[in-house]
């Protein structure tokens, strides 16, 4: 048993609280990571928060960040002590009919599981304070400064690529970012409509810059948000609330009959709904990210399917972590991804809940958590 510092969840919408936690060694099939940086998602505001599915505590959150392999437990042949890796929220095991497929990157073992708190390998936690097992989450617990993750959910990275950087690319962005560059597939030239400018529609919008899109239109609510999404390539705003009409028809009238693509990123039905409504007829996609509630109905007249409208989902931007990741690390190393843009904010350990009063506040993108201090 290693003693190490971990911001613990007691209670919903509580303060995390420093405390020191008992991290037992990896067993068959998992790695023990030394986390060195972690980043704040919305999706663990959202779980500590409680909202709308089985609470969960005392748990430790966290879910993007880069660390060092530290040891790794039976079976495990991909990674070594000293590694420097990513862990992330769903895995692949290269055994399931998903894994094996080219097309898929929802691996049957260990694609996210929110409501699980314990390891698969034996149904136990691997965190404890005096005998009092604190639960994971989502397979990774990163607000640790150690955590022990399953071998298969931990994707080995090039060493010399800044971990404070591209610890970021474990959830959100990466999720923007292969919505657009691996699913919408935007040609050069072309237009795109980004529905949601939070942090993985902002990626999306990356995304769509690195693909050579002309016209790269932002819609939100919240039109100060166009500013800042101006340094991901935006370069049209549309707020529905500024037009007396649904905003399928304005962007429709903008683009002389619809985009070429459209990504939809907040999780509202109705955008969802607008962002396949306002694609061209004949070629056009649209791409959903956002997760909607679980009572939402999603309808639209057959017509837009029948003239040739493609409507697609898409997980994770349809990265598979292990086989996948390293490239996307390449990207930023040779200067075609911009990550630096996404971090607004950075914040030591000890002050992790400021992070948490930044993104509800709607200041941050996201805050590096520096750990160790």
């Amino acid at each position: 048993m290693n003693i190490v510092l971990a911001a613990v969840s007691w209670e919903a919408g509580k303060p995390l609280v420093i405390e020191e936690v008992e991290v037992a060694p990896p067993q068959a099939g998992e790695v023990r990571l030394k986390i060195l940086y972690t980043s704040l998602c919305h999706t663990d505001v959202y779980f500590w928060e409680a909202k709308g599915q089985t609470p969960l505590f005392p748990r430790i959150f966290g879910h993007e960040a880069g660390g060092i392999v530290e040891s790794v437990g039976e079976g495990v042949t991909h990674l070594k002590p000293g590694d420097h890796a990513l862990p992330v929220f769903t895995g692949e095991c290269g055994e399931c009919p998903h894994c094996k497929s080219e097309e898929s990157n929802m691996c049957d073992l260990l694609r996210i599981n929110t409501d699980r708190g314990v390891m698969i390998h034996d149904s136990q936690t691997r965190f404890s304070i005096k005998g009092q097992p604190i639960y994971h989450f989502v397979g990774t617990s990163t607000f640790s400064e150690y955590t022990v993750v399953h071998a298969g959910c931990v994707a080995k990275v090039n060493p010399a690529a800044p971990l404070d950087k591209i610890c970021v690319l474990s959830c959100g962005i990466c999720t923007g970012l292969g919505a657009t560059i691996n699913v919408a597939k935007p040609k050069p030239g072309s237009s795109v409509a980004i529905f949601g400018l939070g942090a993985v529609g902002l990626a999306a919008a990356e995304g769509a810059r690195i693909s050579g899109a002309s016209r790269i239109i932002g819609v939100d609510l919240v039109s100060s948000r166009f500013e800042e999404a101006k340094k991901f390539g935006v370069n049209e705003f549309v707020n529905p609330k500024d037009h007396d009409k649904p905003v399928q028809e304005v962007i429709a009238a903008m683009t002389n009959g619809g985009v070429d693509r459209a990504v939809e990123c907040t999780g509202s039905i109705q955008a969802m709904i607008s962002a396949f409504e306002c694609v061209h007829d004949g070629w056009g996609v649209a791409v959903l990210v956002g997760v909607p509630n679980k009572d939402d109905a999603f309808k639209t007249h057959p017509v837009n399917f029948l003239n040739e409208r493609t409507l697609k989902g898409t997980f994770y931007g349809n990265y598979k972590p292990r086989t996948d990741l390293p490239s996307v690390v390449e990207k930023y190393m040779n200067g075609e991804l911009e990550l630096e843009k996404f971090i607004t904010h950075t914040v030591p350990f000890s002050e992790i809940n400021k992070a948490f009063d930044y993104m509800l506040k709607g200041e941050s993108i996201r805050c590096i958590i520096r750990m160790g201090e």
